[in-house]
């Protein structure tokens, strides 16, 4: 389950589309935390070394011309091999214009360190889902979740939704925990129990 599959249509959702099964990649909250104090400006410490190998993968599939930067016919030729093939040039050039420049591979993972620094803390992700949990259990119907998830705000696919489910499957009576979603969301790795 990726967060964001819910962002709008730019280069932030197409490079998340390429990388949404490797959310398990985002950086340790310490390292975030490090990161938005000021604590390095170099965007290679924000992220451990397989980090980094998992986005140089993703740079790599969506650098299709294999010439180090990502264009506007890079991202048509990755859209399209996604099944999107009518991609409007005014959406491409939004996508690239996202850069301050040329998207090289420091470019690239300096905009997903900007997109991580940006992130709700954890404390609000619970305080939202404990709106839903009057009864303070920490879980959530699977059938009042996934209808929330598909008829408000952000509406989730059916593809989306089997991935969430997949990721977060409910316990026999139908619950999801919610405070190991939002662990996950926040720290990119189940908690070790």
């Amino acid at each position: 389950m990726s967060v964001s599959l819910c962002l709008p249509a730019s280069l932030s959702f197409c490079l998340s589309q390429q990388l949404q099964n490797h959310r398990e990649m985002a950086p340790k909250k310490a390292k975030r935390r490090q990161a938005a104090e000021g604590g390095s400006s170099n965007v290679f410490s924000m992220f451990e070394q397989s980090q980094i190998q998992e986005y140089k993968e993703a740079f790599t599939v969506i650098d299709q011309n294999r010439d180090g930067i990502i264009s506007k016919d890079d991202l048509r030729d990755t859209l399209a091999a996604m099944g999107s093939m009518n991609v409007k040039n005014e959406e491409l050039e939004a996508m690239v214009k996202e850069a301050s420049g040329p998207i090289n591979f420091t470019v690239f993972l300096t905009m997903f360190g900007e997109k991580l620094k940006g992130a709700d803390p954890e404390d609000a992700i619970m305080a939202a889902f404990k709106v839903l949990d009057p009864e303070a259990t920490g879980t959530i119907k699977k059938d009042f979740l996934q209808e929330m998830l598909t008829t408000q705000c952000d509406r989730f696919t059916p593809e989306e939704i089997k991935n969430f489910f997949t990721a977060f499957p409910p316990d026999v009576a139908g619950n999801v925990d919610y405070k190991n979603v939002c662990y996950v969301i926040t720290h990119g790795e189940e908690k070790e129990e």
